[in-house]
């Protein structure tokens, strides 16, 4: 049975980034750069102005010096006119600097009198001049493979014209849920039958970590029928099923992989919830077999798949870093496994406090939906008194987990 940190370092070194596919520039927010993105010309492409105001020679232009309005130049106009002694240009912002002129004076640093301009300040060469190539020259590298496509990241492709890019492309992830006692929405209530929350459930964080979820019938315990939807979910890029994965007499999953010829790589985890799950490799797809309890299928999933997933979607750093948080109150560890306690965060004075989100029992989901993140209690034998200091992995980005001491 692996450590925590050797079963998530074991499955991302079988989880490798898949293969690349371009999309258009409208459809790239989430995904990662398949190659670095080279500037084809410099940017901006000319020296153009930084403010509305008048292009001038500075060396000419003693404060108050009154000159003659040559022409206007608005934005998306060509440079067809120059600047010599004793005359302005009257320029818009993003207009080319005319030939002749080295800097702008401002409106409100200048006095307009009809067809001349008086000078209200001593110009300044370069200045409210935004020089070409001053942001990416011709040749430069701009964004590295790895990247993750955000809005600013966009910006910066459109303004050097890409209307297409190469991406990693987003891991096909099957979701199967186990169990005779599921029941689809819609199906009536039945003594003993209970809805299945893990399918969508998982469908939902698959599709939040950047992947697309295709989610299966639900398979019975059953080893025909279990074996005939785990061959359709070894199709995909990864499989995540959830229950099954015990050792009840129904517990049917690792037996069903393997004579599928899947790999079993580790069973069980030094974690408490979780401790029964299952990774294994089956040619280029990689299966994870989760508990059945939905608290633990969670939290196994947010710990141990999500990075997985990311790693196979091209993310340079798929583990999210964690925070040192002190504890708000006394937490007795387990003596054998890492505790993954479900923990709101509190800002008590000027810092930030882990107090738990409510009953730890692995079957109240409603804990688990009230949690800003997942404390990281160590195994030990002792009570861990409040204000030690623990590793808390933010579960969503809420205000207040960015608050407080650093």
């Amino acid at each position: 049975m692996p450590t925590f940190d050797e079963a998530r370092d074991l499955i991302l070194r079988c989880a490798a980034p898949l293969g690349v596919e371009v999309v258009a520039l409208d459809d790239s927010l989430g995904r990662v750069l398949a190659t670095d993105q080279v500037s084809a010309w410099d940017l901006p492409m000319w020296d153009n102005s930084a403010m509305d105001g008048y292009a001038v020679r500075a060396q000419d232009c003693p404060a108050g010096s009154v000159l003659q309005i040559r022409g206007f130049l608005p934005a998306g106009r060509a440079a067809d006119m120059s600047v010599v002694r004793g005359t302005a240009a009257k320029i818009l912002t993003g207009a080319p600097i005319p030939s002749g002129a080295d800097c702008v004076v401002p409106f409100e640093s200048a006095e307009v009198r009809e067809d001349t301009v008086r000078l209200l300040i001593q110009p300044v060469s370069g200045a409210h001049i935004r020089i070409q190539g001053s942001d990416l020259h011709a040749g430069e590298c701009f964004l590295i493979a790895g990247t993750l496509v955000g809005p600013t990241e966009i910006a910066v492709l459109a303004s050097v014209a890409r209307t297409s890019i190469p991406v990693i492309r987003r891991p096909r992830v099957a979701i199967l849920s186990t169990g005779d006692e599921l029941l689809m929405p819609g199906e009536p209530v039945a003594p003993g039958r209970i809805f299945d929350s893990n399918g969508p459930a998982l469908a939902a964080a698959v599709r939040e970590a950047g992947s697309i979820p295709i989610t299966l019938p639900i398979a019975r315990d059953d080893p025909a029928m279990l074996r005939k939807q785990l061959e359709q979910g070894l199709l995909a890029d990864a499989l995540v099923t959830s229950a099954g994965v015990s050792t009840g007499e129904r517990d049917l999953v690792r037996e069903v992989l393997r004579d599928l010829g899947a790999r079993e790589e580790f069973w069980k985890v030094d974690i408490q919830p979780g401790r029964p799950m299952a990774f294994a490799v089956a040619g280029d797809c990689c299966v994870f077999s989760l508990p059945g309890n939905p608290v633990a299928a969670l939290l196994t999933f947010e710990l141990l798949v999500r990075p997985a997933l990311r790693r196979m979607g091209g993310h340079l750093r798929p583990t999210q870093a964690t925070r040192r948080v002190p504890l708000g109150e006394p937490v007795q560890p387990r003596p054998d496994r890492v505790t993954l306690r479900r923990v709101r965060l509190e800002q008590i004075e000027d810092h930030l406090v882990a107090m738990s989100s409510g009953q730890q029992a692995t079957g109240f989901v409603r804990t688990l939906a009230y949690a800003d993140g997942i404390a990281l209690i160590p195994s030990g034998t002792e009570t861990l008194p409040a204000g030690t200091v623990v590793d808390v992995h933010a579960l969503r980005q809420r205000g207040d987990f960015g608050g407080g001491a650093q």
